[in-house]
């Protein structure tokens, strides 16, 4: 069944994503007559690259020599103990350097994990919360190239496990909170690492066979070593006594130091003992210091702080309030009403003076503890409406440029009004479809946070848009998890916002992501209310839709009868409100209902009324789905060889277009037809060509086919 995955506004069911394995052509044979002609096979979207995801190591990383050689010992008595997985968690205070120090450990030890490394913090210490295992599992999965990830956290899990049991990877989980939030994430099989880093010791992980290291602060000497690197030799000539005691305020602890030698190197003509000076007040909190450490980052965060140019300070207060994990040149210009010029200046400013990380190409992101300080820097010095201001700023701006990626990916689709407090003049980051499912992709957590922030502060109407703006994120990549999320909170906007259509909007593409991800049985539900609600309107158009909608829920249960009183409903529908596309998509859906009945020649009538009735409309994807199942059905009614002519003209739509779900859908069509007029050669390569896409697009579809 495949029509409950598109809509009366040309929503089909394409998924970009995945791989397959290419067979070449080959002849064996003693005499060979006449042409040969051989025509190799659509080439799939390429297998995404083995993740190499640890972050990078600071410049100034010191010392910590005997902490590696301990964690090696952990590393070498997991491996030789034989029981699976690795698992190691590196613990410590806030500040104590424990992300570094894994990354540093664990990029010494890449050659040992050729399958892959991954990286995700999991925001343990944020006052939005942790993050939920099944965020992680999602972009795990997606990083091994499974662009359909299930709704379930259990059905992740398993995924995950099944994903991973063959291979040799390491896993970095940043920042955890509690050994719950960790043992859904712990990958299959055996040859791997995990190494968890976090404030708490999490000791509840020993039953998961966990080895435990708590890292300590650094030694004078390292301590030392770490400033002068920081601030330069030539900064602290002759102060070396006044350098050690800043190393004895910070106690230790290196994002202290970090911080204290950038706010000397700020200061040119400030001696080590002013700054020295500066720290020895908070001296009493030293004792707290002991069990935290956030007394010395405190004021070493306070003082960086307080030398930071006005323009870069304002920037810093306002990536503080967003609720993204990452920012870009894009979001800080936003955030502050700036030109990229402008955010690009001062991002480099923050970078320098180490309050903002560099972790990539055109991607910063705070310490967990300076996102704290930022946090507080602006609540305290700004107004409620100040800092929501610039929350709304960045939720518009990020709503526009889905929405122009929408509009780019899925133009035959109707876009319902957008409307903006704070419209930001920023040129879109993408030029074409690709790169705008890129960046829909790349910001989906970003999009997903914004979201939920607008669902918070009662943004209903934006709410309920960036939804609708998404649309083309789930339809290509099927994340069903933030589909199924989305839209619940999409629903709940609309209707608090009383705007019906957008009710009716929302309801019909949750039931769509529903039905896709199998939640058949809620999917009616939604489409059900759907149709309460467009008759209540008068809406002749929605009304259809939720009728093919539920034909298709009821087809895919095996209610056949039931699905063609309700596509025989929607046919009828769209033919009284003059819209013809709806009439061929349910005469498709029509048509597999015949094909599932064994009513070839119903089914061939179905499905070439449909495509006839698309092409009209200049809809090349969904006539190319007729195209498919009229070839499927002339084949079974005997006529082999235009049915596999029709079927392969059908394919090649699909390949050149991306549309991958629709390829393994067409090859398995192909490979069924070879085995029933006995070719069991071609259909073994067709359905392990279809099965190899399955694995990236669908698993239900490949635990069927396989």
């Amino acid at each position: 069944m495949a029509a409950a995955g598109e809509d009366d506004r040309g929503r089909g069911g394409n998924v970009i994503g995945g791989g397959a394995h290419l067979y070449g052509p080959t002849v064996q044979a003693r005499d060979v007559h006449g042409g040969v002609h051989f025509q190799a096979p659509p080439s799939p979207p390429p297998r995404p690259p083995k993740p190499r995801q640890l972050l990078p190591i600071p410049a100034h990383f010191t010392d910590r020599l005997e902490e590696h050689a301990a964690l090696d010992r952990l590393f070498r008595a997991g491996a030789e103990g034989g029981v699976g997985q690795s698992l190691i968690v590196v613990n410590g205070p806030a500040g104590i350097g424990k992300t570094t120090f894994a990354s540093r450990w664990l990029r010494t030890h890449e050659e040992a994990f050729p399958d892959g490394q991954l990286y995700a913090d999991l925001r343990g210490h944020v006052a939005s919360g942790p993050a939920n295992p099944g965020e992680i599992l999602g972009q795990f999965l997606r990083a091994f190239g499974t662009a359909s990830v299930p709704g379930d956290l259990a059905e992740q899990a398993s995924l995950w496990r099944s994903v991973t049991a063959n291979l040799r990877i390491a896993v970095m989980l940043d920042n955890a909170f509690t050994a719950a939030q960790i043992r859904p994430l712990l990958p299959g099989g055996s040859g791997g690492l995990v190494v968890v880093t976090s404030r708490h010791r999490l000791t509840g992980l020993g039953m998961d066979g966990a080895e435990f290291h708590r890292l300590r602060s650094l030694g004078a000497a390292a301590g030392t070593e770490l400033f002068i690197r920081g601030a330069g030799e030539d900064r602290v000539a002759g102060e070396l006594s006044a350098v050690r005691e800043v190393v004895a305020l910070c106690a230790g602890l290196p994002l202290a130091v970090c911080l204290a030698s950038a706010r000397l190197a700020a200061r040119p003509g400030q001696p080590v003992a002013a700054l020295a000076a500066a720290l020895t007040p908070d001296r009493d909190r030293l004792a707290v210091l002991e069990v935290e450490g956030e007394g010395t980052v405190q004021t070493a965060l306070d003082a960086s702080y307080a030398v930071l140019g006005p323009e870069p300070a304002r920037l810093y207060r306002a990536l503080g309030v967003l609720p993204v994990p990452t920012f870009d040149v894009r979001t800080a210009a936003a955030a502050c009403a700036e030109p990229l010029t402008w955010a690009e200046r001062r991002l480099g400013e923050l970078v320098e003076a180490n309050m903002l990380e560099d972790i990539g190409p055109d991607t910063y992101r705070f310490h967990d503890l300076v996102r704290v300080h930022a946090h507080d820097s602006a609540t305290t010095t700004q107004t409620a409406t100040d800092c929501e201001r610039i929350e709304h700023r960045v939720t518009d701006w990020y709503l526009r440029t889905a929405t122009e990626a929408q509009r780019r990916i899925t133009p035959i689709q109707l876009t319902l009004p957008r409307t903006y407090a704070y419209p930001a003049r920023l040129a879109v980051p993408f030029n074409d479809d690709i790169g705008a499912l890129t960046w829909l992709d790349s910001r989906r957590t970003h999009l997903m946070a914004v979201l939920r922030l607008a669902a918070e502060r009662g943004w209903h109407a934006t709410a309920w848009q960036l939804v609708d703006a998404m649309w083309p994120l789930f339809l290509r990549l099927r994340h069903y998890d933030l589909w199924i999320e989305a839209h619940r909170i999409g629903l709940e906007a609309a209707r608090s916002d009383g705007h019906r259509e957008a009710e009716r909007q929302m309801l019909n593409s949750g039931a769509i992501g529903l039905a896709a991800a199998h939640r058949t049985e809620e999917a009616v539900e939604w489409y059900t209310a759907s149709l309460r609600a467009a008759r209540e309107a008068g809406d002749r158009r929605d009304e259809g839709q939720a009728r093919l909608g539920l034909g298709g829920c009821h087809f895919e249960m095996g209610r056949l009868a039931e699905a063609v009183a309700d596509l025989d409903r929607a046919v009828r529908t769209w033919t009284e409100c003059g819209y013809p596309r709806g009439v061929a998509l349910a005469r498709i859906l029509l048509g597999e209902v015949a094909l599932a009945e064994h009513d070839l020649d119903r089914a061939i009538a179905s499905f070439t009324l449909a495509r006839d009735g698309l092409l009209a409309v200049s809809d090349t994807h969904d006539a190319a789905r007729a195209l498919a199942f009229l070839g499927l059905a002339r084949a079974r009614d005997g006529d082999h060889t235009t049915g596999t002519a029709q079927m392969r003209e059908a394919l090649e739509t699909f390949t050149a277009s991306g549309a991958t779900h629709w390829q393994a859908r067409t090859l398995e069509m192909l490979g069924d037809s070879a085995r029933e007029r006995g070719d069991e050669a071609e259909a073994g390569v067709l359905l392990a060509r279809a099965l190899a896409l399955y694995e990236a697009t669908s698993p239900a579809d490949a635990r069927r086919l396989r």
